[in-house]
């Protein structure tokens, strides 16, 4: 069978099937199951045998040290990335988010979560970040953010100030790129909500659509759907401030909070 067979027989995209093969991607059980009823291996045995390595093979990566990490995938996706597409219309990239603030968006996301799993998800947030500051291989990150995520106050005026002075700081780095996107643009494609594209330096390896869920998330990788998320892109990138206009934006932001935090 091809991998255009098989991606058909799944369902799925024909660069999932590449990157199984390949090992660029980790596999699931559940992967690994369908995949063994699609080659018709009857043999329970060997089936489970595999089923257990999908299993081992996944506890591989820096992120198990933290335990279990419900967006493990993704950050798997991200470690491989060459380079990320961000639009933001909530709270501020992940990426880009100092100690303080990434706490208090994970607290405020999680009001039931005990401090020790807030401070797991504060650590794998900042080990994340250094791909961002590694010096052989700098994740190239593209952000718009919608003024929303500016205006609300996470954690207080003075963490919000702070944040938007590092998130200009950040944006003078030659790898990372910061649009903001101001209410008085109006409508625009961005606002069914918040999403990635994920895009790697292996020509073989498609573009992936990431869409964060409460329960689960969603990957996208046909090329109609990573073409049309594009598309929207380069609009929300049209309809933005320019890089310039948008750090003086955020720098009066950054200003207007820290007002607030001195009358306060």
């Amino acid at each position: 069978m091809t991998a255009e067979e098989v991606a058909e027989e799944l369902m799925v995209s024909q660069s999932k099937i590449s990157r199984l093969e390949n090992g660029r991607r980790s596999i699931s059980q559940r992967d690994v199951r369908d995949l063994c009823r699609t080659y018709k291996v009857e043999d329970k045995a060997l089936v489970d045998s595999l089923m257990q390595m999908a299993k081992e093979s996944r506890q591989q990566g820096w992120w198990n040290a933290f335990g279990d990490v419900p967006y493990s995938v993704y950050i798997g996706f991200e470690t491989d990335a060459a380079s990320l597409r961000v639009y933001e219309p909530q709270v501020l990239p992940g990426l880009l988010q100092t100690p303080e603030y990434a706490e208090a968006v994970i607290s405020g996301a999680l009001p039931e979560a005990p401090q020790e799993q807030i401070a797991q998800r504060v650590q794998v947030r900042l080990r994340r970040q250094e791909r961002i500051t590694d010096p052989a291989a700098p994740l190239r990150l593209w952000a718009v953010v919608d003024e929303a995520a500016m205006r609300r106050v996470v954690g207080s005026p003075k963490i919000m100030s702070e944040q938007l002075e590092y998130l200009v700081r950040m944006s003078h780095e030659p790898h990372v790129t910061v649009q903001a996107l101001p209410f008085e643009m109006g409508s625009h494609p961005g606002m069914s909500g918040q999403f990635t594209i994920l895009e790697f330096s292996d020509e073989s390896d498609t573009s992936v659509v990431y869409l964060e869920g409460v329960t689960s998330d969603l990957y996208l990788e046909k090329h109609t759907d990573v073409q049309s998320y594009s598309m929207m892109y380069e609009h929300l990138r049209a309809q933005a401030l320019n890089v310039e206009q948008s750090r003086q934006f955020i720098t009066e932001m950054a200003q207007e909070h820290a007002r607030r935090h001195e009358q306060s």
